[in-house]
């Protein structure tokens, strides 16, 4: 394995290797607060129940949710669902956030944004973070400035208010194979990160003192459902924690094939998945971050005249991806992102174009979704149904109607 980023990361080639998923960072330059009425109905006035500092709100149902889940009869055909999901979830000013929340809006698409708790902490601030095994204020990731927090809490509104998902990624992003790597974290020491990633957000108003900002319009408590690690490191341990915390779901899998999902600890398992990339027999991880490990190894500025080949073969991985899932077992595809501009920002171009390949009208019954709505619907879903879909391998075709 082969050090490539200045955040201490390992890099892993294709297949079932695990991904290393870094704190992405995002960005907006006038990003939309997010108004209007929230779980009410028309005429009627919000109700909006301040919560602690009033750093979040409680303002009901979250709104632009789907339908409440039809159960699927034995034969008929599952819909496509394809799940983006972005973690870190800053907004630096570079306009990424609120790119991808107008691309969600213009293609009716839902997404899971993994905060990491500590870009809502100020850097005078630090030394709250008491992070295992590392000392106190450490992180591997770099705190944002009070410009940035604030883009940031703006950019998490809005997305809830337009239906996305807030989970976690967690806070300070040790990675690499030290004692003080997540890999290394016992159940309890999860236990305490999940409560300060959760303080972070639940806390923002007293430890920022801002008062020009609108609260977060949910409780945390109980909008916060499932994570993704750093790295992708630690799962084993963590998922008794989150199974104690009620959380329905953990997308920390370090790599999996396009099937249907199943459970560990109670909990649905939702893995980065292998998809088609190249010559590359066993594929590559579906995450933006192993697509550019592939194509320029240890840098995240390769030559610029690779960047509109390496575009195109991005792009051309996530299609094939969905293609494969939507023309045989119709197995829920997973796709891992970070606000980031890495070689010249290709990957942030091949995401769009591929929300807008899956959005096409041709394609019946595809649902762009967040992971809780996917969760959802899977819940809702007759056992044996979901058990005959499981038997389908990687590119088998379904039979029965539909």
């Amino acid at each position: 394995m082969r050090a490539i980023s200045r955040r201490g990361m390992l890099g892993l080639g294709a297949g079932a290797a695990a991904a290393l998923s870094v704190a992405g960072c995002s960005s907006s330059d006038s990003p939309e607060s997010g108004s209007g009425k929230v779980g009410t109905k028309p005429g009627k006035t919000p109700q909006a129940k301040p919560i602690g500092d009033g750093s979040t709100v409680y303002t009901g149902k979250q709104p632009k949710q789907p339908p409440k889940p039809e159960r699927l009869t034995p034969g008929q055909k599952p819909p496509q669902f394809v799940v983006f999901s972005w973690d870190g979830a800053a907004e630096v000013g570079n306009g990424l956030f609120p790119r991808f929340r107008k691309l969600a809006r213009d293609h009716n698409a839902s997404m899971t944004f993994f905060l990491s708790g500590l870009y809502l902490l100020p850097e005078s601030k630090r030394r709250l973070y008491r992070p295992p095994n590392n000392p106190v204020g450490a992180s591997d990731i770099e705190l944002l400035d009070d410009d940035h927090i604030k883009l940031t809490l703006k950019n998490l509104r809005a997305a809830w208010l337009e239906g996305h998902e807030i989970g976690t990624h967690f806070n300070g992003h040790f990675c690499g194979t030290g004692s003080g790597s997540v890999a290394h974290w016992t159940p309890a020491q999860w236990d305490s990160e999940i409560q300060q990633a959760m303080d972070f957000v639940t806390k923002w108003r007293t430890n920022t003192g801002f008062t020009d900002i609108d609260p977060l319009p949910f409780d945390y408590s109980k909008e916060l459902v499932g994570a993704r690690t750093p790295c992708l490191l630690g799962q084993e341990n963590l998922l008794p924690t989150a199974r104690k915390r009620g959380w329905r779901y953990d997308a920390s899998s370090p790599g999996g094939l396009q099937v249907w999902p199943t459970k560990k600890h109670g909990i649905w398992d939702f893995p980065l998945q292998s998809i088609p990339f190249g010559s590359l027999p066993a594929g590559v991880l579906s995450m933006d971050y192993n697509l550019m490990y592939n194509q320029s190894q240890n840098s995240t500025k390769g030559p610029p005249a690779n960047y509109p080949r390496w575009r195109k073969q991005a792009t051309d991985a996530y299609i094939a991806g969905f293609q494969r899932a939507y023309e045989t077992n119709r197995a829920p595809l997973f796709i891992g992102n970070h606000f980031e501009q890495w070689n010249g920002g290709i990957y942030m171009d091949a995401v769009e174009e591929a929300i807008k390949h899956i959005a096409d009208e041709k394609h019946k019954d595809v649902r762009m979704v967040s992971f809780r709505q996917l969760c959802d619907w899977l819940d809702a879903q007759d056992p044996q149904v979901l058990a005959h879909l499981r038997q389908l391998g990687v590119g088998q075709k379904l039979t029965g109607r539909g």
